[in-house]
């Protein structure tokens, strides 16, 4: 009860604070829960550096213009290669809640969510598949998101949930998490090829 009681009471209302990354040829949607203390500061997805959503998309796509190893750019500099980088592949980025309260970076303290429009990038893109980066994410995407694309006509939309890359999903190896995220690059080459076919 203590515990429960600790968790409720460091709460704090926060707002997403920055939008989606898309453009109409973005093919796969890759959903967050909400955005850490660390991102919401960048400004930017998965910024934590011990966050390994980054050197994964590295491997997947054989691209690795979204690291900076030596350290030797600015946030804003690396922001914007995160964000060439994710637009060259056909990705979108997004978070399924738009503001909530929470615990510090906690999924599992997550409530009174109110999600983002979904329907309104999918509508306008090519969006085909979308990933849930985490079980949270993906539960959060479930109650709150399909709804509303059922209600927009996308009811048939797949969604994969993949392991968290966060640092406290300890137990999954880089190696594991590049394997699973494989079929994000997959997804994304199969919409490349079908829109070039049009």
């Amino acid at each position: 009860m203590g515990r429960c009681r600790l968790t409720v009471d460091r709460l704090e209302h926060v707002e997403h604070g920055f939008g989606p990354v898309w453009d109409a040829d973005s093919g796969v949607l890759v959903l967050g829960s909400m955005p850490s203390p660390k991102s919401r500061q960048m400004r930017f997805y998965y910024g934590h550096p011990h966050n390994r959503f980054w050197p994964v998309m590295a491997a997947v796509f054989d691209d690795d213009s979204c690291l900076d190893p030596d350290k030797a750019m600015t946030e804003e500099a690396l922001v914007e290669a995160r964000r060439r980088f994710a637009i060259s592949h056909h990705v979108a980025l997004w978070d399924v809640v738009a503001s909530c309260d929470i615990a510090g970076a906690s999924d599992a303290s997550i409530r009174n969510a109110v999600p983002n429009d979904i329907a309104s990038v999918v509508s306008r893109s090519s969006i085909a598949h979308v990933f849930a980066t985490g079980a949270k994410a993906g539960q959060l995407y479930r109650k709150l998101c399909v709804p509303a694309l059922i209600e927009a006509g996308y009811e048939d939309l797949p969604m994969t949930i993949l392991p968290s890359t966060s640092s406290a999903n300890a137990s999954i190896r880089l190696d594991q998490l590049v394997e699973s995220y494989r079929l994000v690059a997959d997804c994304s080459f199969r919409t490349d090829r079908a829109s070039q076919t049009r």
